[in-house]
């Protein structure tokens, strides 16, 4: 499948290959068009925004081979994102990056509902006008994030060379990232690899699911660091891909999920936790400009250091 027109353009064309034929017109866009949600393609195909050989469809209609599809979406309204005086765990900073520890329930970017208090607001304050561009004003920096509730390092860009550079080894998948969890349940071996294809859940539209069709790969490796009380395991994961919630999903998938986790483990938690027990612990990856390999180490947070005192007993 080959895009035809330019992205910059109002309107958007692609080709449907022999290997996209059969697929759902709303399913074919939203694996294009990853930063917009179905239901607002669906939309967009109801208001004959997205037009199929020149005519209306419907969202549902089977793709052929070579079928053309015209995409003329309006652009986004940007908001105006407000500079915040939130204080910042700076692990590394110069002229180029900045690494933090990010604190839990601090959401990465602006998104509906978080539209305050997140790190771009913080970065803002805190970096004046030294962010990369190329995510646009709702996420200006930001090459790659981590959960809401997850903690732990998350490198920013302050330039449209780094952020090129960064984004790169991201998607050679050479950023070396390792992350601590607490899981419910031992292990059945002490280390493994999970491996398969992740996606979003087939009717839970908020939710990742493992071997879905036209899912992407997905790969987590994890160790035993700690057996604890035998009730639960402190572990360590590293990955070779970052995929939404990979760590939680994949965990799930093999009876030990992420203790705090109610979106893919138990509803109720006894340890009155808010959200997963996840940190990214270890990041590191070649400097942009030097190209000089940086590690840097976040440390725990207080509350998972205490947890992990209390289950040692």
């Amino acid at each position: 499948m080959d895009k035809i027109a330019d992205e910059n353009v109002p309107t958007i064309e692609y080709i449907v290959s022999e290997d996209r034929a059969g697929m759902r017109l709303d399913q074919f866009l939203s694996q294009k068009l990853t930063d917009v949600s179905r239901s607002f393609l669906q939309k967009q195909i109801k208001e004959q925004s997205i037009l199929v050989n020149g005519k209306a469809a419907k969202a549902g209609n089977k793709l052929n081979l070579k079928d053309r599809i015209q995409v003329t979406l309006e652009p986004p309204k940007e908001l105006q994102i407000e500079a915040e005086n939130i204080p910042l765990d700076i692990l590394y900073e110069d002229e180029d990056i900045i690494v933090i520890n990010k604190p839990k329930q601090m959401v990465v970017h602006p998104a509906p509902g978080h539209y305050s208090g997140t790190v771009v607001n913080a970065l803002l304050y805190h970096c004046k006008e030294s962010l990369s561009g190329i995510n646009g004003v709702m996420r200006p920096g930001i090459v790659h994030r981590i959960d809401q509730d997850t903690t732990g390092a998350i490198v920013i860009c302050k330039n449209d060379m780094a952020h090129n550079y960064i984004a790169q080894q991201l998607k050679e998948h050479s950023i070396t990232r390792t992350y601590h969890a607490i899981v419910c349940n031992p292990l059945s071996q002490e280390q493994g690899t999970i491996q398969g294809t992740l996606g979003r859940h087939p009717v839970d539209r908020k939710k990742m699911a493992v071997n879905v069709k036209n899912g992407k790969t997905a790969i987590t490796h994890y160790r035993t660091l700690d057996p604890l009380n035998g009730k639960y395991t402190y572990i360590c994961c590293s990955l070779e891909t970052g995929r939404t919630h990979q760590i939680r999903v994949h965990m799930a998938s093999i009876g030990n999920p992420v203790l705090g986790d109610s979106v893919y483990g138990p509803a109720k938690c006894p340890f009155h936790l808010t959200g997963q027990t996840l940190h990214a612990k270890t990041l590191g990856f070649l400097h942009p400009r030097t190209k000089k390999y940086m590690e840097f180490d976040a440390p725990l947070p207080e509350y998972f250091e205490k947890l992990l005192r209390i289950l040692k007993q």
